[in-house]
């Protein structure tokens, strides 16, 4: 094998594929997210109508060994995967139009949205996030173009947004991140670029030279990184400045995470399915 190295700016990684003791089936790897003890849960996409009954969220170690495995028949369509700052797990179920909330080993706890009724208040809903005060943002981005805020009890607090090319408006709002200082990012994969708001949701400005990005993700120092299908990963800085850019995986990540104690950066790809991690040299 011969090692692979990218850069983000000044830093330097080496790129490990594929990574991770993971199943070979059924479903598609669409997620990754790591929780405060550096596991790793990687979520498997299937579909309730052809594929037979498996796990929802494979748990790897932080050296890849697999160490537990749920949401075997709760999870209908998972899309994306997100570890609240209290350790709940928020698993995205798309077509059943519902974010699930599990505990730390899989017991479901909760929910926002109702299940298997769109438009109260999810269509299909991509990706969540969460601002330090608990308060979480819901990307609602295929049957409809809305962000959805809630507060840190599950209170609704309004949402933003409708369909369009304007600042606000949205082409598939895919994933959201929230920085520490509180703005929302949103990647409005359909206009290629992110749109930056505050917590209320007014327009702060968009990040382009972006092609459909797929997942935002918060980095060190308040910079945030960007994968799309060009396939690319990008870091941006605070102001959205680009500090640097690299090509990590074959045909573009779905999701990402990035956990802030090793530097390490995962990449959740589907074709081919497998886990990537670009890891600090």
């Amino acid at each position: 094998m011969t090692p692979l190295v990218v850069a983000l700016g000044e830093r330097r990684y080496r790129i490990e594929r594929p990574w991770g003791d993971l199943p070979e089936g059924p479903g598609r790897i669409s997620d990754v997210a790591c929780d405060a003890a550096g596991n790793v849960l990687v979520q498997y996409r299937t579909d309730p109508y052809v594929d037979p009954e498996a796990a929802a969220i494979i748990v790897l170690s932080p050296e890849g060994r697999r160490i537990g495995a749920w949401g075997a028949g709760e999870v209908a369509d998972g899309h994306m995967v997100s570890v609240h700052p209290d350790g709940r797990v928020f698993v995205v179920d798309r077509d059943a139009h519902e974010i699930i909330i599990f505990s730390e080993t899989g017991q479901r706890l909760g929910a926002l949205g109702k299940r298997h009724a769109p438009g109260e208040p999810f269509n299909a809903p991509c990706d969540i996030a969460f601002a330090r005060d608990g308060s979480s943002y819901v990307a609602d981005g295929y049957g409809n173009s809305l962000v959805h805020r809630f507060a840190a009890d599950g209170t609704p607090l309004g949402a933003w947004g409708r369909p369009g090319q304007r600042n606000g408006e949205f082409a598939t709002p895919h994933s959201v991140w929230v920085l520490g200082d509180g703005r929302v990012l949103v990647a409005d994969r359909e206009n290629n670029r992110v749109q930056v708001f505050t917590p209320e949701g007014v327009h702060l400005l968009d990040v382009r030279d972006l092609h459909k990005p797929m997942d935002v993700h918060g980095g060190p120092d308040g910079s945030f990184y960007v994968t799309d299908q060009t396939p690319r990963l990008s870091q941006f800085s605070r102001e959205g400045r680009l500090i640097g850019r690299c090509r990590p995986v074959l045909n573009g990540a779905h999701g990402m995470w990035w956990e802030p104690r090793s530097g390490i950066i995962y990449q959740s790809e589907q074709n081919p399915n497998r886990l990537t991690r670009l890891v600090p040299i």
